[in-house]
């Protein structure tokens, strides 16, 4: 059975720290391109970041450019986003996913989307206090 569990999520002030951890098991995600995503309440699920199987290659939503660091771990199956500087708008459930389909190349437009992603975690709650 294949599962991404979640972690790290939690209530802090502004201007602090989380550091969110996706563990993978059920099949090796080592070959696979790595998403996280958030969803805050009444909003559409949106990108955050994604990283390479490699992790030669990072990608960044604007709101987060700076502030968050994508990173992974193949031998742990493990792929980890370290937020800081944290605003209350950075307020959500985060989700972590996996895409095991082939390079498209560059940044392609199609790795912000949900719909590339195959599988996924049920999901961290950050809550930030202003």
């Amino acid at each position: 059975q294949v599962q991404l569990v979640e972690s790290g999520g939690g209530l802090v002030q502004a201007g602090e720290s989380l550091r969110l951890s996706c563990a993978a098991s059920g099949r090796t995600f080592s070959r696979d391109a790595m998403g996280w995503f958030r969803q805050a309440p009444g909003k559409e699920r949106e990108f955050v970041a994604r990283i390479s199987w490699s992790g030669g290659a990072t990608y960044y939503a604007d709101s987060v450019k700076g502030r968050f660091t994508i990173s992974r771990d193949n031998a742990k199956n493990t792929v980890y986003l370290q937020m800081n500087s944290l605003k209350s708008e950075d307020t959500a459930v985060y989700y972590c996913a996996a895409d095991p389909r082939p390079y498209l190349g560059g940044s392609s437009t199609a790795y912000y989307s949900p719909k590339r992603y195959d599988y996924w975690g049920q999901g961290t709650q950050v809550t930030i206090s202003s």
